[in-house]
């Protein structure tokens, strides 16, 4: 089956006792076994869910992997993760990344022992720098939140696995339907469910999907030990939003790449970064690796902060909110709102200016969210 197809059906067959076309949302803490310990798949809702399962297997398909495991947020996905690692065990990680997964990394884990070297993953060279005989992930957001950098992730692959390293892929920002880091080379796809996958700002959620058997056997065990499970519902909207994923990545991506054009002739734009214009420095590897580039746009306007600041509480459609994904068009700024975990001298080593705008680019007219924007800069004067 083809993506679009996958997307509404895969893992989602009409229920056997109904007929109904739409997956249950079983609201069922547990499950009536016939003896002890002989049951239908299922005894206890954190262990497994129908809900969960249909998701689970939905996830898989659209990411080309072999199994997939949903978790209650996308840091309880990373955590599981982490948690599969050892006191000792040292990550290489992006440096352009979302501030929750920083916070998880240096705050929670460095606690456990966990060793994490922080590095421009667009350099080749600086990865293979930073690899140590004790490393076991390489860790990638592609496009970077945000910064909108993109990573080469077959090449990374090829240098993670040379060392003995698993390469984790964070794909929130592009969703399966614009890139499938698993055909890559990547051994772990993240996902926080919460954005393009749901779509709609109305669940939170995350996701791993992966190929490797015993790897989803220690994933799993952990996914039920520590229990940091979506619930049903939850289950049934991120189901629910991934039906029509492929129509809204693609309305997302022409929405940002004509945004993306207007603004990158605007007098009064600074720096600007989308893969998809072709002045962006990572366009050609993005047009390799991905179907469109996206619907992110990171900006800074002339003027610095206080005028940045301005703009981001001028505009009317674009509402000023943290999360991206949503139908709806959404801005901030990063260094005081997703990001604002990550120390100052961390987000300047990373290229993280204090006046840039992040704007999660909707599926509202294209026209209005142009004039919105024009209006704000005017606004922000």
């Amino acid at each position: 089956m083809r993506f679009s197809t996958q997307a509404i059906h895969a893992g989602q067959p009409p229920d056997p006792s109904t007929g109904a076309i739409m997956t249950p949302v079983y609201l069922s803490s547990t499950f009536v076994q016939e003896a002890p310990g002989r049951h239908k798949g299922y005894d206890y809702a954190r262990t497994a869910n129908p809900t969960r399962s249909a998701l689970e297997a939905n996830l898989a398909a659209l990411e080309q992997g072999a199994w997939g495991l949903a978790f209650a947020s996308g840091l309880a996905a990373e955590s599981a993760l982490l948690q599969s690692l050892s006191s000792g065990d040292h990550l290489v990680c992006g440096q352009d990344l979302y501030g929750g997964s920083y916070r998880l990394m240096t705050q929670v884990f460095a606690r456990w022992g966990l060793a994490t070297s922080f590095v421009d993953a667009t350099s080749l060279d600086a990865v293979r720098a930073a690899l140590r005989p004790n490393t076991k992930i390489v860790w990638l957001e592609t496009p970077s939140n945000p910064l909108l950098t993109v990573c080469d992730i077959a090449a990374i692959a090829e240098l993670a696995h040379a060392q003995g390293a698993r390469l984790v892929v964070d794909n929130t920002f592009a969703s399966p339907y614009l890139q499938q880091p698993l055909a890559l080379g990547a051994d772990i796809v993240v996902h926080s469910t919460t954005k393009y996958l749901g779509g709609h700002s109305d669940v939170i959620g995350g996701a791993l999907v992966g190929r490797d058997e015993a790897l989803y056997q220690e994933l799993k065990f952990l996914q039920n030990a520590v229990g940091a499970v979506p619930g049903p519902l939850d289950c049934f909207l991120v189901l629910r939003g991934i039906k029509t994923l492929a129509l809204r990545m693609r309305q997302h991506c022409e929405n940002a790449l004509q945004l993306a054009q207007h603004l990158a002739a605007h007098p009064e734009v600074r720096q600007l970064a989308y893969p998809g214009l072709a002045s962006s420095p990572y366009h050609a590897l993005a047009s390799r690796q991905m179907r469109a580039f996206g619907g992110m746009i990171s900006l800074e306007l002339q003027g610095g902060v206080e005028r940045n600041r301005r703009f981001t509480t001028q505009t009317r459609l674009f509402s000023l909110a943290e999360s991206l994904g949503g139908v709806e068009s959404l801005i901030g700024l990063p260094t005081v709102m997703t990001h604002a975990s990550i120390p100052a001298a961390q987000r300047q080593q990373a290229g993280l200016p204090d006046a840039l705008v992040r704007l999660s680019v909707g599926i509202e007219d294209i026209e209005d969210l142009i004039e919105d924007v024009d209006q704000a800069i005017a606004a922000s004067r």
